[in-house]
């Protein structure tokens, strides 16, 4: 068994155990074949807080990881255990996440650098809710029955749990994250194994206690820290996971999607990247939009995928807008994660400073591409990987700044003329997960609203989100929902039963024993030639129709009699029914799937006639 850490946290003068091992069938083990560790570094100090078991040399964990996952879903979990139970578990694991908020608060400011006041009240409350929202979906899993012959038969749908899930979460939220993930797949009854963020993994190893804590089965959660190319890149590619979701950049996305469609074409839900657009018309109400705005680029230190990087502002309140924005921007306090005063953290980055850098190359094209600093642009001395807001004016859709996902404090603002010039540079974009408009204006609030090409538009706001409503992206930003009722989707198959409890099939199997409902539908909806004339129901009058039945059943009968299909009569039920082999082949433009319209009488009573005679 891996051996857990005490952790130190000067500032507080107090300390946190935290288990380091893989975390497999509700036991923290050491990997199979690997000494490689992963450390954990504190992103205010440079420092290394402690190492973890990682599966870093070799994947072969990941298999034992998902194998204890099946050998849960086939046998304590998915199916076998009742909604109301999951629900109970749920419910439980989050009162145990909220009762425990102030320490895994610190160990993710500790990890991550986010303040701890907003890790407690923001990401782990909001976490808490997530869990809770989905333990009330989970004994609600619900299907359809459908009517097919109310005599003879039914059929109905279920939506069973997909089987066995990855769950690869990003730094930047990693408890938000967790939830996001393991909360629906858990209420619809899946199974899950988890790769936290190689640079942020400490809080789901500390999660994964309360996991066990709660009374989970063995098996039903597995958290594996890993990296990326060698633990992600295995879980996409497994043959034994049945579903991947993922959040993270664009360019591992479609890595992933790739490894799903070559492996066993599991299911794959992708929340990617963003460039989202801030659009404020003169009409706005400029201190609140100003103030969201503000929020849009500054929460989380910009890294958000939804970060409002672009804001656009109407030409005549351009100025005024500008003074507010500045203003608002210069009172977040970026600081020490466990000072009270701080809004915001360091970038919680790897030790080689690889995402800090990131942001200040960014910074330095805004400037060398023409961009007018008008707040932030220069380094901080000293430790920790602190980069401040910072705003650029003057700019053009072609910027590296404008154009690409920075994922740091960094705001270029623009102007429009019109609400079409507003639409247009919004759209203007590969990404589509994001988008915020400031109006009182409520026709244009509907209008742009709906022209925006985003997965999220807000009004009036910006970045909230709702455990009860639907979030996802549109364009190059993803596949799939997280959140709401439409997430469970991501993580249910749907299957439909067919149940006949009262038709009797005639063997050897032959027409005769259908009625003239079934010939009926076949005349009616397919073009047939009888003397020259093509019949066909949306070119002749029922008169005409009746007048010219019998001769156009003496003459085709024999030519429907030769092969058989399943189709759907509107009125009546699912028949078998004969159809001819000379309707028109599907590139004719008169083929009845193109121009089929239903008759302006009903048909004939179910039952045998005298035209049964005709299928001898």
């Amino acid at each position: 068994m891996a051996q857990p850490v005490t952790v130190n946290i000067p500032a507080l003068n107090k300390s946190i155990i935290i288990p380091t091992g893989l975390f497999i069938n509700n036991e923290f083990v050491p990997s199979i074949d690997s000494t490689e560790r992963i450390e954990a570094v504190n992103p205010a100090t440079e420092e290394v807080i402690c190492s973890v078991v990682s599966d870093k040399a070799s994947p072969k964990d990941i298999d034992v990881a998902v194998a204890a996952a099946r050998q849960a879903f086939q046998t304590t979990w998915g199916k076998n255990v009742t909604g109301f139970e999951r629900s109970r578990l749920i419910n439980k694991l989050a009162d145990l996440i909220e009762s425990h908020a102030q320490e895994l608060a610190e160990l993710e400011s500790l990890n991550n650098g986010k303040p701890v006041r907003i890790a407690r009240d923001f990401d782990i409350g909001d976490s808490v809710q997530c869990l809770r929202y989905y333990a009330g979906w989970a004994d609600k899993i619900l299907g359809q029955t459908i009517e097919v012959d109310n005599k003879t038969k039914l059929a109905f749908t279920r939506h069973d749990p997909i089987g066995v899930t990855n769950a690869s979460i990003p730094w930047n939220y990693p408890i938000n994250m967790w939830a996001w993930k393991v909360a629906p797949a858990l209420a619809v009854g899946c199974t899950i194994v988890m790769k936290p963020s190689e640079l942020c993994p400490l809080t789901a190893l500390k999660l994964s206690e309360l996991v066990r804590e709660a009374g989970f089965p063995p098996g039903v959660v597995n958290t594996v820290p890993s990296y990326g190319p060698v633990g992600g890149a295995a879980l996409a590619a497994h043959p034994d996971v049945d579903k991947v979701a993922f959040t993270g950049s664009t360019i591992t996305g479609r890595k992933v999607m790739e490894a799903a469609a070559k492996s066993n074409l599991k299911k794959v839900s992708l929340e990617l990247g963003g460039k989202s657009p801030h659009l404020v018309f003169s009409s706005a109400d400029l201190d609140q939009a100003a103030s969201w705005a503000a929020l849009g680029i500054c929460y989380n230190t910009g890294q958000d995928c939804t970060a409002g990087s672009r804001v656009y502002v109407q030409d005549d309140i351009y100025d005024r807008f500008i003074e507010l924005l500045v203003s608002k921007v210069k009172k977040q306090v970026i600081g020490d994660g466990f000072d009270d005063a701080s809004g915001g953290g360091p970038v919680a980055i790897q030790v080689s400073k690889g995402q800090y850098d990131k942001v200040w190359n960014y910074i330095e094209s805004g400037k060398q591409e023409g961009a007018k600093t008008i707040l932030g642009g220069v380094q901080r001395t000293g430790k920790g990987f602190y980069i401040d807001p910072t705003i650029f004016t003057e700019i053009r859709p072609d910027m590296k700044i404008v154009k690409e996902e920075i994922f740091g404090p960094v705001l270029s603002v623009g102007r429009f003329t019109t609400e079409e010039d507003a639409i247009v540079l919004a759209n203007d974009t590969t990404y589509g997960l994001g988008a915020g408009l400031h109006s009182t204006d409520a026709n244009q609030c509907m209008r742009v609203a709906s022209a925006l090409e985003a997965g999220t538009v807000w009004i009036n706001q910006y970045n909230l989100l709702n455990n009860n409503v639907p979030f996802g992206g549109k364009k190059q930003s993803g596949i799939g929902r997280e959140l709401g009722s439409y997430a469970l989707e991501e993580y249910t198959s749907v299957k439909a039963v067919h149940w006949n409890f009262g038709e009797k099939l005639d063997w050897p199997f032959h027409t005769k024993s259908y009625y003239w409902t079934d010939i009926y539908f076949i005349l009616a909806h397919s073009p047939i030639h009888t003397d020259g004339i093509l019949w066909k129901n949306n070119r002749h009058t029922a008169q005409d129709w009746k007048r010219q039945q019998t001769s156009i059943i003496e003459t085709h009968v024999n030519k429907m009699k030769k092969s058989l299909i399943w189709r759907r009569d509107p009125g009546i039920s699912l028949k078998k029914v004969s159809l001819a082999e000379h309707v028109y082949p599907a590139n004719e433009t008169d083929h009845p799937m193109n121009k089929a319209e239903d008759l302006a009488y009903q048909p004939w009573q179910a039952g045998k006639t005298p035209a049964e005679q005709f299928c001898q």
